[in-house]
């Protein structure tokens, strides 16, 4: 089993190395310095007297810093070593590393040590392939320092390595020749950076991104702040203690800042494979984390707003008022999954804006923003009747434009097997999942809402309420399977329900889309065998004919999903029910040390004792990383009235007495408070 790299990160600024600190190119685990979808350093390859090095340990004090203790040969050699090496990294905007070596000898000691360096400036979304580059690489050392770049036409990128103490520098890499006495050490400090540059010569970010220039101590302070003003929590049970402080270390980690606002911070998707600008994760973290960092839903408003479609493109999926899903700032190639950025193939984001708007008002108060995205939101609810209703019978429905490259299934499930009937078989398209009618009844709801009290539309307001009762009836009457009494995954191109039982309706309870006579039995599936592992609800049952508790999409368990589907039980009254997801979820968070993954198996608790890890899931994982901050919510009962939040707790006698002070609102700080149940609790 290949170890986990080591990672460290600010925003979409990362590195992943091995244990020894070392990046070489491994096509099942992916390695380097990437920064801003380009992947700047390939290889980064220590040696001492030829040796390679072995890791004694490794200190990870921070999310952007580590330390790696190392020592020359293998494991037999260094029972009583004759020299160590420290290599301490950071990333904060650029790479740093101080690499020092000690001597323990009696005597003074020459050393050479080599550092290989390398980029194949490969575009985040191919360093699986391990692609050969389209451009031309060059290398040079100049002025003392060694600079790695990459060309095609007006696309280029550059690397530049430089060293404090004094080395041989080659194309491939430093070489520094020391001598260091008796107990003594030597150390130099390397530093790397990645460049984004125009056609002129110059870094696109220098006059933008005033972030990128912070150094490894500021990072230390802004993490000290971003902590000092969270709500402080306090709970019986050290795993949730420990899954809420590792949340909102991660939501610092993973926030970044867009060049369009370099001033504002909004969640990035995750590590490895969504460190950027990923709309859904966006949306969907700043909901889950609104009332403890309400900061990054007002930065995912405008962004999102800002980069609103406004045309008709095949190639991109855009359309007048359609959300964004990805913007990337790496090089497009023929070999990438996805179209050139910006790409805005996704059909629930739309809705989901609107959401998310009206949410952060209700919680913070911000009118201002409300009003000053008015036209941004109207737009959105605009594209559910004039673009998402491909059929013209009142459904969202999805159906890429870009038939070459773009994205399959644009719901949450994105994985091209996600969708299918219970046998197994895949629907044609278009699609419409049932979901997505449920976002778009949530998001003309809280549009009407926006119009009558902000907007001063009545008219519109009443139209939109009308529409959203209009579309609860049919939905209601189109998508229930009467004879196994739950809803359907969608409707097929010819108005069939694709009848597979999944977790999409768990997220239909959010809405307020299902009547109340229909609400328990969509809980006694969510929670039955079937769907309910032991560790959350599975994304699709045991028995379907594409079941699979390793599937992306079609068995796996995933955190973020599970933390949406409590808050629609605690919405409908389902406390109970609400809180063992909760529980079941907090708990798996104390066998990955308190980060839940993006994902994890979907096996019985019963038969594997602990959840299994998902092969490739991202971690820290944007919407993984608010599962926990949501739950939180849900089971403290916390939701605002007017200038109020009412609190109304639920927990199970597990969480022992729960504390939560300083909640930010519109009521300026609140505490709220869970007496421990009365039954004793088991003390774990």
């Amino acid at each position: 089993m290949t170890a986990e790299p080591v990672r460290i990160l600010d925003g979409n600024i990362f590195v992943l190395s091995d244990h020894r600190g070392d990046i070489e190119t491994d096509p099942g685990t992916p390695r380097g310095y990437f920064s801003f979808d380009t992947r700047f350093l390939s290889l980064w390859r220590l040696t001492v007297n030829g040796e390679r090095l072995n890791p004694l340990a490794i200190d990870h004090p921070h999310y952007f810093s580590v330390r790696f203790f190392l020592v020359p040969g293998e494991p037999t050699q260094y029972v009583d070593a004759k020299v160590s090496v420290i290599r301490e990294r950071t990333v904060a905007g650029s790479f740093e590393e101080r690499l020092t070596i000690l001597n323990h000898r009696e005597e003074a000691s020459d050393f050479t040590v080599r550092l290989d360096a390398g980029s194949d400036f490969s575009p985040r979304g191919t360093v699986r392939e391990q692609r050969a580059p389209i451009g031309r690489i060059y290398r040079r050392v100049e002025d003392g320092r060694l600079r790695l770049g990459y060309q095609r036409e007006k696309f280029q990128r550059e690397t530049v390595i430089s060293s404090t103490e004094p080395a041989e520098i080659d194309e491939e890499g430093f070489t520094y020749h020391v001598r260091v006495g008796p107990h003594g050490s030597w150390s130099t400090m390397l530093h790397v950076r990645g460049l984004v540059l125009r056609p002129d010569g110059e870094d696109v970010r220098e006059r933008l991104d005033r972030r990128r220039q912070r150094t490894g101590p500021q990072l230390e302070r802004d993490l000290e702040r971003w902590l000092a003003e969270a709500p402080k929590l306090t709970c019986d049970w050290d795993t949730m203690t420990t899954a809420y402080q590792c949340s909102l270390t991660d939501l610092a980690a993973l926030r970044f800042s867009p060049l369009t606002l370099p001033d504002q911070a909004m969640p990035s998707g995750g590590l490895p494979w969504a460190a950027g600008l990923l709309g859904r994760d966006s949306i969907l973290t700043s909901l889950q984390s609104l009332p403890f960092t309400p900061s990054l839903a007002a930065a995912t408003v405008r962004m999102l707003g800002i980069d609103q479609g406004a045309a008709l493109d095949d190639f991109r999926d855009e359309e007048p008022g359609k959300i964004l899903r990805e913007f990337r700032y790496g090089e497009r190639t023929a070999f990438e999954e996805r179209p050139q950025s910006p790409y805005y193939g996704a059909a629930d984001l739309t809705p989901l804006y609107v959401i998310l708007l009206d949410e952060y008002e209700r919680w913070t108060g911000d009118v201002a923003l409300v009003r000053e995205f008015e036209e941004e939101a109207r737009a959105a609810l605009h594209w559910i009747d004039e673009y998402g209703d491909i059929m013209g019978n009142g459904y969202v429905w999805y159906q890429r434009r870009n038939e070459t490259s773009g994205v399959v299934n644009q719901c949450w499930k994105e994985a091209e097997n996600s969708i299918s009937y219970r046998d197994g078989r895949l629907p044609g398209l278009p699609r419409a999942t049932c979901e997505l009618q449920g976002y778009a009844y949530d998001a003309k709801i809280r549009g009407a809402r926006l119009a009558r009290e902000f907007w001063n539309d009545p008219a519109y307001a009443d139209r939109l309420e009308r529409e959203a009762a209009e579309l609860k009836e049919r939905f209601n009457r189109d998508f229930w399977i009467a004879d196994g009494e739950y809803y359907a995954l969608a409707l097929d191109r010819d108005g069939n329900q694709v009848d597979a039982l999944a977790s999409n309706m768990g997220q239909l309870l959010g809405s307020g889309i299902v009547p109340e006579s229909r609400a328990k039995r969509i809980v006694e599936h969510l929670l039955g065998p079937r769907l309910f592992s032991g560790w959350g609800v599975r994304t699709l049952a045991m028995g379907e004919g594409r079941y699979n508790p390793l599937g992306y999409h079609v068995g796996t368990v995933w955190p973020c999903d599970n933390s949406f589907i409590a808050w629609g039980l605690r919405r409908y009254g389902f406390a109970e029910e609400a809180g063992r997801i909760a529980e079941s979820i907090i708990e798996a968070a104390r066998y990955f040390d308190g980060r839940l993954p993006e994902a994890f198996g979907g096996y019985d608790r019963e038969l594997t004792r602990h959840p299994v890890p998902y092969p490739t899931a991202n971690s820290p994982a944007a919407g993984s990383t608010g599962a926990p901050l949501l739950l939180l919510r849900v089971l403290l009962g916390l939701e605002p009235y007017g200038d109020d939040l009412v609190v109304a707790p639920a927990l199970s006698r597990r969480f022992g007495r729960l504390e939560l002070f300083d909640i930010p609102g519109r009521w300026g700080r609140i505490d709220a408070v869970a007496p421990a149940p009365q039954e004793v609790h088991d003390g774990r």
